[in-house]
């Protein structure tokens, strides 16, 4: 009997994405390989590391490690600044990080540069921003394409990328799972938006608390109503809410937070195993 095809949708979220890592792990543990998987945001480079055949433990490792010596992280930021004062100001407005340039100073190293080379199939999302709608890639410079996936607004500049301008896929598409193949057996959705919270002491939201804030709200209304439609058979949503979208330095404790997604998920995906099988 054939095994059953199982499909995974990774959503955006910032450093919440970290509680992409459990589900992984989770799967892994099963014995259940996705046939399928579509990433948004900070989910299209968990996605793209799974599927170029880094098990959940190791992307575990990469992200700890890399994260855990918050002197080290911060090198490597630095290293990123832009090179010349006037620049931090280009454009009337304050400078914004190259998404490529950090993609490949943080992870670069770990994942194949070409769509061809991963071992599951992966759909990255991006936002066309002058034709403002959802692009979504599967072939070509998988690091180009994430990188357009992952260019939040205000922190990374916008990517150049065949021939659109390119923003993060997560004001289109926060959770992907409409864009896996129709022929699945089981459709995992793994949400780690998050909603806004307020800071200790503060009503009001910063500038910057009320532009992620918003974006939030955003992709909450995007999701909600892709739900009413067509939900998948698994939706996973880690209670992520206290962590902050660039709260990175704080991967171990998102990672702890995040556990019990784990069993969650093998109760909700165990029975429709069976159910096919």
């Amino acid at each position: 009997m054939a095994s059953p095809r199982i499909g995974l949708a990774l959503g955006g979220g910032g450093a919440r994405g970290l509680a992409h890592i459990p589900v992984l792990e989770a799967l892994d543990e099963m014995g259940v390989k996705p046939v399928a998987v579509a990433g948004a945001s900070i989910g299209s480079i968990m996605g793209g590391a799974y599927c170029s055949g880094l098990s959940g433990a190791e992307i575990r490792e990469v992200a700890t490690s890399t994260f855990r010596k918050r002197s080290d992280a911060l090198a490597r930021v630095w290293k990123l600044r832009p090179a010349r004062f006037v620049d931090w100001f280009a454009g009337g407005g304050f400078a914004q990080f190259n998404a490529l340039r950090v993609l490949e100073v943080f992870v670069g190293s770990k994942l194949p540069r070409e769509f061809a080379d991963l071992k599951i199939p992966l759909t990255v999302v991006a936002a066309d921003f002058y034709d403002c709608k959802e692009v979504a890639i599967r072939s070509g410079d998988l690091h180009q394409a994430i990188a357009a996936s992952i260019a939040i607004p205000v922190v990374f500049k916008p990517v150049a990328f065949e021939n659109r301008v390119m923003v993060d896929g997560g004001v289109v598409n926060p959770l992907p799972f409409d864009l896996l193949p129709n022929d699945l057996d089981v459709v995992i959705a793994v949400d780690v938006v998050g909603a806004p919270v307020p800071r200790k002491g503060r009503t009001i939201p910063s500038a910057a608390d009320s532009v992620f804030g918003a974006t939030q709200i955003l992709m909450h209304t995007i999701t909600s109503q892709k739900l009413k439609t067509s939900p998948p058979d698994i939706l996973i949503r880690p209670d992520l809410d206290s962590f902050r979208v660039l709260n990175f330095l704080k991967a171990e404790e998102i990672l702890r937070a995040c556990e019990p997604v784990k069993e969650e998920l093998r109760s909700k995906l165990e029975p429709l195993l069976a159910g096919i099988g």
